[in-house]
């Protein structure tokens, strides 16, 4: 039995996790649920599963689930980054599945690997922001850090057992988005409501518009670059439209490895779970005679420049991924609110990228300098956004 602490638990990719957990109940144990604001349907998990420990985003949010009357007497709660880091280090919980988004999530992932506990990555700013700091920490403590996002996931699948020498290249494949076969001329007209509608996977806003600047497979580049020790110049990037191989790996001997399988995230997040063994899945079969042609192409990017951007910041070998994360996040904020057209993103990240270059001349090597940088990194990008 792996007893496992979620947090974000009211994501898609923590309500995903609750699905592989209804499917193995004897084999996975809830003990720990955290979640932002959604109390309704945080209630609705906690009434179910009873965890020893939970945690909302703020205090109101909290009194909302006492209120609900879901919480039992014997469940330990908190709230904002400290109740996180309550339920990240729970001394019943294995396995923390890190699904929550933002700069909370990093001292709680932290947290849980001082703490020894087996972590299974959903968020790609803890590594993108502290990738050395996390790894460094991991590494003491003699912690895996299991990717849970499909690409890295499949990557993790197709090296594990492998001698590191044996990889001398590690390739994401990107869906493309919704504007692969666009113009750029087009692009300038793009709206959120176009962006939005990615032609593979069901996901939050904020990511399914980093899809579509390609800026998502730029940060899951930093992301491979911690996960598997990986310098920048072995990580391609290509684009296969039918999502049917999540990723690939090419040996020293010229073979290439990928992992094909159906676009449902419990997959993943079962395969993180059950490390090392393999257990049946709830799922479909892949049926290869079904899915036609598989295409694959370079990323173009002189149309999607982010893809760029992502790793002129990780060849910095500085700060500047932590930069980076934090501009995005601001200029794709202020395209869903019509306040900045989407071929400016790209605008504002550069721009807050060569503003940055001579303040964050090496990594960081503290979460609070992770956290002044991204606040600097904020407001500024902020500012050119025109927020």
């Amino acid at each position: 039995m792996k007893r496992i602490a979620i947090l974000g638990s009211t994501g898609s990719i923590g309500r995903s996790a609750l699905s592989v957990v209804a499917a193995h109940p004897a084999r996975l144990e809830v003990v720990g649920l955290a979640a932002g604001r959604n109390v309704e349907r945080f209630a609705e998990q906690v009434a179910g599963l009873r965890p020893a420990v939970v945690a909302l985003a703020d205090g109101e949010a909290l009194e909302r689930l006492r209120a609900s009357g879901a919480l039992s007497d014997a469940a330990a709660a908190g709230s904002g980054e400290d109740g996180l880091v309550r339920v990240a280090t729970h001394p019943r919980a294995d396995l923390v599945l890190c699904a929550s988004s933002g700069t909370a999530a990093l001292g709680a992932t932290l947290a849980a690997i001082e703490a020894g506990k087996t972590v299974a990555l959903a968020n790609k700013e803890v590594l993108v922001m502290a990738g050395r700091l996390m790894v460094e920490a991991a590494r003491r403590r003699g912690v895996a850090i299991l990717p849970v996002d499909s690409e890295h996931n499949a990557i993790h699948q197709c090296v594990d057992g492998r001698a590191p020498d044996d990889v001398v290249r590690y390739i994401l494949t990107a869906s493309g988005g919704p504007f692969r076969d666009r113009s750029a001329a087009d692009l300038a007209a793009v709206t959120p409501e176009d962006a939005l509608r990615h032609p593979t996977w069901s996901m939050g806003p904020k990511i399914t518009i980093d899809s579509a600047t390609l800026m998502n497979k730029g940060l899951e580049v930093i992301e491979a670059r911690w996960l598997f020790d990986a310098p920048p110049d072995r990580i391609d990037v290509v684009v296969h439209p039918q999502s049917v191989v999540h990723s690939l790996v090419e040996l020293r001997d010229g073979s290439v490895i990928a992992q094909l399988g159906v676009t449902d995230m419990r997959l993943p997040i079962q395969y993180a779970f059950s490390h090392p063994e393999r257990w049946p899945a709830p799922l479909p079969a892949l049926d290869l005679a079904a899915c036609g042609p598989l295409d694959f192409q370079p990323p173009d990017t002189d149309r999607f420049p982010c893809l760029g951007l992502a790793y002129h910041a990780l060849r910095a070998g500085t700060s500047l991924p932590a930069v980076l994360n934090a501009a995005n996040e601001v200029a794709v904020a202020a395209f869903l609110e019509r306040r900045l057209p989407f071929t400016a993103i790209p605008h504002v990240i550069e721009t807050t990228l060569d503003a940055a270059a001579g303040r964050a001349p090496t990594e960081p090597s503290a979460l609070a300098e992770v956290r002044e940088l991204d606040a600097w990194a904020r407001r500024f990008s902020s500012s050119v956004a025109g927020g």
